[in-house]
């Protein structure tokens, strides 16, 4: 069982890739970003992404396999993303895959989208492998979640922290949104940031109890920056941006404090995570957030001091991708944890 075929459309990329998990090594990983047809609204709209990924996922599932040199026949198993995620996104993978495994009567397995992050940390720039070595602690941020975990094996992780509101990556595209910037957000926010130097100008609110608690909050960073335009009259809360008062130097200064501010919340909890955990000796940061240099350099500049090993992957394996999915499918399969073909999505 050692061709894996995945499969992820839980929001708004339409993924596949092939992996070999005897030679340790990605095939192929081909993906459609569908940030061009959500940007207009700021933010993904549920049904326009559905009906993307029907319209692209066999032509994407194709290509995965030519670039990987291989057929359906030459396929072992299909794993798939089936939660979490926007159900409408999820269920058309979810269908294709499972409709490939019955028809082709192909072994067939559900892969948690937050588990394939939490292993994504895995796959290297050149398609391969990482040795990392267990337990490591994972700090997993993206759109939607934000969560610390103690991972123990391949499969055998636990969830020590999450977000109790905003997750991080959700708290830059709304603030993003409301200094006046396109979707997603965070890209803008680093770009606008380094050029006044990545100072914190604002000092904008810190999460509370950091000294005893691993969860995340930053609904609270959110309302401040909020209120804190209003009262420099660049924000209207019936009209939204007043555009001659949101000055391009204004905007930098915002953008600098948020990004510093979100460093400096993750950089605490990490250092409070190790001294909860101090026999772990890695840290990876994984999800789409980790496509911030900044924040990744921050944490990797930390992990030197506290003399931990830090590992983050590529940023095309933090965005949702299908290289993660498939490279857990391939633990899976090792351990034969293959899933049923009536099984239902959102359920393992």
């Amino acid at each position: 069982m050692s061709i894996i075929l995945g499969i992820e459309t839980s929001c708004d990329e339409t993924a596949a890739a092939v992996y070999d998990s005897d030679k340790k090594l990605l095939l192929s990983g081909s993906i459609f970003s569908q940030i061009k047809l959500h940007e207009i609204y700021g933010g993904v709209v549920p049904e326009i992404a559905s009906r993307s990924h029907l319209e692209k996922i066999d032509i994407i599932v194709q290509h995965a396999l030519n670039d990987a040199k291989i057929t359906l026949n030459n396929v072992d198993v299909v794993a798939v993303t089936n939660k979490p995620g926007l159900v409408g996104s999820l269920l058309i993978g979810f269908c294709f895959a499972k409709a490939i495994s019955f028809v082709k009567n192909k072994k067939f397995i559900v892969v948690d989208h937050l588990e394939a992050h939490i292993f994504s940390s895995f796959l290297k720039d050149d398609f391969s492998v990482y040795d990392i070595e267990f337990p490591y602690i994972s700090l997993s941020v993206s759109g939607g979640n934000t969560g610390l975990y103690l991972v123990e094996d391949f499969g055998k992780f636990e969830l020590l922290g999450q977000t109790i509101d905003d997750a991080a990556g959700e708290a830059f595209d709304k603030i993003a949104k409301i200094i006046g910037f396109g979707y997603p957000g965070g890209a803008i926010i680093e770009e606008y940031a380094a050029k006044v130097g990545f100072k914190d100008f604002f000092n904008y609110t810190r999460t509370k109890d950091v000294s005893t608690s691993l969860n995340f909050t930053f609904s609270g960073l959110k309302t401040a920056v909020l209120y804190d335009l209003v009262k420099r009259g660049a924000y209207d809360l019936n009209s939204g941006p007043i555009w001659d008062n949101v000055t391009l130097d204004l905007k930098k200064k915002v953008s600098s404090s948020l990004l510093v501010c979100i460093s400096d919340i993750f950089e605490q909890k990490v250092k409070l995570v190790f001294s909860k955990y101090p026999q772990v000796k890695t840290l990876t940061f994984v999800g789409g957030v980790a496509c911030n240099k900044y924040i990744t350099e921050r944490l990797e500049r930390l992990c030197k001091k506290l003399n931990k090993k830090f590992v983050s992957p590529h940023c095309g394996f933090c965005s949702d991708n299908a290289a993660m999915v498939a490279f857990v499918g391939g633990y899976k399969a090792e351990q034969n944890k293959f899933s049923d073909l009536d099984c239902d999505i959102l359920k393992d």
